[in-house]
């Protein structure tokens, strides 16, 4: 028996996600969360094989990211799943990095969300194709493939901060602010913050 965990802010979307589950002989939804939180303490409560875990919680939910990390370094983790809207290089990357096992989309089939999560409890990766396609394309062309820190960056710089709130965001200089962004402007051809926010966002890599 595969015992998951479901995590997402929504009631409507952990209700559909259990009335699926509910036909399946092989899985039981032991526990549900509505925040970061309350999926690190699901986890650890109820050791399941799975965490299906969404990646943006609303205010004061935390992230997924931040959850899949913390979830990771139980002393016995579960795997975890990503569902989730966002497909950016960012959401992708930052999940993985906190070591998310699969990266599913919400308009997945529903067959291929139970294979994931039989794939997930088994250890292997589930990527959704679209995801798996993404992580690719960034593997054969490093040449326009920003860092994650450089992403890190940038998403500030799109939120509207300034280099000395940066740098006190991510405890680094403002020199190292100022040379993330040169490397930045340089991978994505552009002159200024305002287009290589612009440019990030066509490209995927940004929301």
């Amino acid at each position: 028996m595969i015992r998951i965990v479901i995590a997402d802010d929504h009631p409507i979307v952990r209700a559909g996600l259990v009335a699926l589950f509910g036909q399946e002989p092989d899985v039981e939804v032991v526990a549900e969360a509505a925040s970061g939180d309350e999926a690190v303490r699901a986890a650890e409560r109820e050791n399941p094989d799975v965490v299906l875990m969404d990646l943006q919680f609303g205010a004061n939910g935390g992230t997924g990211a931040d959850a899949t990390r913390r979830i990771r370094s139980l002393s016995a983790p579960p795997y975890v799943l990503v569902l989730t809207n966002y497909d950016s290089d960012a959401d992708i990357l930052g999940a993985v990095e906190a070591g998310a096992s699969g990266y599913l989309l919400k308009d997945a089939p529903p067959h291929e969300l139970l294979a994931a999560v039989r794939a997930a409890a088994a250890g292997e990766s589930a990527l959704a194709p679209v995801i798996a396609s993404r992580l690719l394309d960034r593997m054969r062309a490093p040449s326009v493939s920003l860092s994650s820190r450089e992403i890190e960056v940038l998403e500030l710089v799109a939120a509207g901060r300034s280099n000395t709130a940066i740098a006190a965001e991510l405890f680094v200089s403002e020199t190292t602010v100022k040379s993330h962004l040169a490397h930045v402007f340089s991978k994505l051809d552009v002159s200024s913050r305002t287009a290589a926010v612009a440019e990030a966002r066509q490209r995927g890599i940004l929301r």
